[in-house]
């Protein structure tokens, strides 16, 4: 099992007079674990996900994948945006295949495992099909199958739902828990939904902005539960449920934490 850390990082922006950004976060993500990370505007969801990613680099601390240190972007993380980011010159069955192009992997290889990917995400046969063919929720789909294309030990999600209707996005929440539950991969999502990171997190991680700190760090089990086949309409019903709603939203509005040390 591996495990993704935050050891004491920080991030500031700007060289003179620099804007912290993020302060002492200490975090572990291991890969059967579905990590939930929401906070108001300010407190750095994105920021601590570029870190993950390798795509920035901390200002102290480090970032490491079992022992090893994240200093740029790496097949063993993908990342999965709120913009689908696919490339529309390219059919679905070849924005999947892409990663595997890069490795040098066989044309007909890549595309075996682009379409089972298609399959395993719900698309089987969409292969041929345009970008501009397929609906916010489909593209959405072929981006995640394109993140699992390099059998990560990490998905990194940032908002992947955001820009979806309701209806499109409740589906898309089992669809990912799912994914998540097969592939192996450990999973950060940042998201501004509570109930999205009651549904699908086995932890929420609540940042508190200017600069972000860690408020709180709670284990939770309601994705489980719509695993097992409990409706959402029903868990939505659950005291618990309802509850750490409460709970998670008074922290999120706690303006007493905003400045603590």
């Amino acid at each position: 099992m591996s495990t993704l850390t935050f050891e004491g990082v920080s991030l500031e922006y700007g060289t003179s007079g620099a804007i912290p950004v993020l302060d002492a976060i200490n975090l572990g993500i291991r890969s059967d674990e579905f990590v939930a990370v929401i906070g108001r505007s300010g407190s750095g969801k994105t920021s601590l996900l570029n870190l993950a990613a390798g795509f920035l680099t901390p200002s102290k601390g480090r970032i490491a994948i079992d022992g090893t240190p994240v200093t740029k972007p790496g097949a063993d993380r993908a990342v999965v945006f709120q913009d689908d980011a696919l490339y529309p010159w390219l059919d679905a069955r070849d924005n999947i295949a892409f990663p595997l192009r890069l490795r040098g992997t066989p044309e007909a290889e890549r595309h075996r495992i682009a379409d089972q990917l298609l399959a395993h995400v719900g698309l089987p046969g969409a292969g041929d099909k345009k970008i501009w063919e397929l609906s916010g929720g489909m593209r959405q789909r072929v981006g995640i199958a394109r993140a699992l294309a390099s059998k990560p030990q990490f998905l990194l999600l940032d908002e992947p739902l955001g820009a979806l209707d309701a209806l499109t996005r409740e589906k898309l929440q089992s669809f990912l828990l799912n994914v998540w539950a097969e592939s192996g991969a450990g999973v950060m999502l940042i998201t501004h939904s509570i109930e999205e990171a009651l549904f699908l997190g086995t932890r929420i991680v609540v940042l508190s902005p200017n600069p972000g700190r860690i408020a709180a760090d709670i284990p939770v089990s309601f994705g489980r539960a719509l695993l097992a086949g409990e409706q959402a309409r029903t868990i939505k019903k659950y005291p618990e449920f309802q509850t750490l709603h409460d709970t998670l939203t008074d922290l999120i509005h706690d303006t007493r934490m905003d400045n603590a040390a």
